[in-house]
């Protein structure tokens, strides 16, 4: 198991290089450049872009700002913000809990509902929840995120006022648990919607082929009840596959955090990547973008993990 964790390990190494590369060549490409806010600035005088570029370094050759801003990487300095001049990893570090929490609300969610729906939309194949499922699944990955967004404002926050239509807590009563409850609800609800269509079907057929194996019909035979075959012999085999998929779904869940932390004002992640986006905050872009892929292989790593430890197979 030590082998194969360090291999993929080794793997990760030149994938976090070139996703470096990529973003690095593309903030240079970019109109402007890393310092878009001051050059595109009509009232800033050249002498000032000059100074500013020497001051952040942007005057040098790009191979050797790109070896400098990979060594800060390296080593904890992920450099500062254009505006107020705060840490960049400080910055990303303050909005990971509000993500996280959005994140592992709605997953944990999906997971939940989407193995039940797939699990009896396996056992109650072509019955009329089945079909149910199948079409409540279609419709949920037929439109975007941000249509789901927009609809629960419309019908929860501004037509029943049952719930608050964005922010994190009221004004004056932050750190207040039940208000973070109130705001969490419609946010992780519509991320999680999506999420637990995508498990739903991938659940059913992961059970549809478990369901059909010789073993199943033997515990049948054997006269052990069903929901036993299921809870012993049909969850640990259709496990694979599913793990698989959580660490397939983190960049998905990811972007669907964006969206929504959006449209809700949430004050995470992905509300201060669109906010740098519209301030051409390139230090924190190319920061967020490796906290991202750093979280995303992290998560495929410890998906293989999972499967490793579940089918020892795949260690060879």
């Amino acid at each position: 198991m030590i082998r194969f964790i360090l291999r993929r390990l080794a793997q990760a190494v030149p994938l976090l290089v070139g996703v470096s590369l990529i973003g690095f060549g593309l903030m240079h490409l970019a109109p402007g450049g890393p310092l878009a806010i001051y050059t595109l600035n009509p009232s800033i005088q050249v002498q000032d872009i000059e100074r500013i570029k020497a001051v952040f370094g942007l005057d040098q050759p790009v191979p050797v700002q790109y070896l400098k801003w990979a060594t800060g990487l390296a080593t904890g300095d992920w450099g500062t913000t254009f505006f107020g001049g705060r840490p960049v990893l400080a910055t990303i570090l303050e909005r990971l809990p509000a993500t996280l929490l959005l994140m592992g609300s709605a997953l944990a969610i999906a997971i939940l509902l989407g193995l039940g729906i797939g699990l009896l939309g396996a056992v109650r194949r072509y019955s009329v929840f089945d079909a149910l499922a199948t079409s409540g699944a279609l419709f949920a990955l037929s439109f975007p995120t941000f249509w789901f967004g927009l609809m629960a404002i419309w019908i929860f926050a501004i037509e029943l006022r049952w719930l608050p239509s964005g922010g994190m807590y009221e004004l004056g009563e932050e750190g207040d648990p039940l208000s973070l409850l109130r705001h969490l609800v419609l946010p992780v609800m519509v991320l999680a919607l999506v999420i637990t269509a995508t498990w739903s079907r991938y659940a059913r057929s992961a059970f549809l082929e478990v369901l059909g194996q010789d073993f199943m019909r033997t515990a049948r035979a054997k006269g052990m009840p069903l929901r036993a075959r299921l809870l012993r012999h049909a969850l640990p085999n259709a496990a694979k596959p599913l793990i698989a998929l959580l660490g397939v779904e983190l960049p998905f869940l990811f972007s669907g955090a964006l969206v929504t932390e959006t449209i809700f004002g949430w004050p995470g992640m992905g509300r201060l990547f669109v906010d740098a986006l519209g301030m051409k905050e390139y230090p924190v872009l190319m920061g967020l973008m490796m906290f991202t892929a750093l979280f995303v292989i992290a998560g495929n790593l410890i998906a293989d993990i999972a499967i490793a430890a579940v089918d020892p197979r795949v260690r060879l």
